[in-house]
């Protein structure tokens, strides 16, 4: 079995808020308990030099908006249906990046908690917020490259399985943060 390969591209809005944050004509799935993912959602052409058997890529971004001292914002987690592929389709592997989806999905609601726990300071808020996004993006991106090094991108499917399990824990951790839009 080939390994899996992630790319993960974080993106921060520091716009004004506005109700539909994707952009350009990038298809985008948003994460949702109710929708997985399947192969038809991969539409790029498979990287056959990578030695991976699929590539996901997810966006974790934020837009926030302050009047009068009130923070507003809207965060979203997606998956790019046009920058990522599959070559080796079966349904463990896509379990797999599923798993991904999924991690990226816990770390959008770990910052809808931290931001909505934040104590807004007009002098430092934009540098503050900037700091908080960082903060969980780099977490998340940790979180990533673990589950790959740990599972050997699904190779182990003992760890597979356990990784899968410490996942649906996390998003069981943070259901209460799952409205963020």
């Amino acid at each position: 079995m080939q390994g899996i390969n992630i790319f993960i591209t974080s993106v921060l809005f520091c716009l004004p808020f506005i109700p539909n944050i994707r952009s350009g004509e990038e298809e985008l799935v948003d994460w949702k308990a109710s929708r997985k993912l399947s192969w038809s959602d991969y539409k790029a052409n498979p990287d056959r030099g990578s030695g991976a058997a699929a590539s996901t890529t997810t966006y974790l971004g934020i837009e926030y908006s302050i009047k009068d001292k009130t923070l507003s914002y809207k965060i979203q987690c997606s998956f790019s249906k046009d920058r990522s592929w599959g070559l080796n389709k079966t349904d463990y592997i896509l379990a797999h990046e599923q798993g991904h989806f999924d991690i990226a999905e816990i770390f959008a609601r770990k910052l809808n908690k931290e931001l909505s726990e934040y104590s807004f300071n007009t002098s430092s808020c934009k540098k503050d917020l900037q700091e908080i996004y960082e903060r969980i993006v780099k977490e998340k991106e940790d979180m990533q490259n673990a589950y790959d090094r740990e599972t050997n991108h699904s190779i182990k499917k003992d760890k597979q399985t356990e990784w899968l399990k410490k996942i649906a824990a996390l998003l069981d951790e943070y259901a209460a943060y799952t409205n963020y839009d």
